[in-house]
């Protein structure tokens, strides 16, 4: 059973600042010459689509929660 709702938009965020990180560790390591600017582009174009990866999961949810949802039944509180 998960212990909480699975959200993509955290893990494309996540994985490209990940990334991110590789790339200056590789940098700092000697593995290869990274410019300091190189990374910026790739973080924003990973937050954004995280974002709209986020964006896309809240629709698809309220969509499948308003028609899965039981139509509301009268309360019958008084005594016959």
């Amino acid at each position: 059973m998960l212990r909480h709702e699975f959200q993509p938009g955290r893990l494309v965020a996540g994985t490209f600042l990940t990334l991110a990180g590789i790339i200056y560790a590789g940098d700092a390591g000697g593995a290869w010459e990274t410019p300091w600017f190189a990374v910026i582009p790739l973080v924003i174009f990973g937050l954004f689509l995280a974002g709209t990866t986020a964006l896309v999961t809240r629709a698809i949810r309220r969509r499948h929660r308003a028609t899965t949802r039981p139509a509301a039944t009268p309360r019958q509180d008084t005594p016959a």
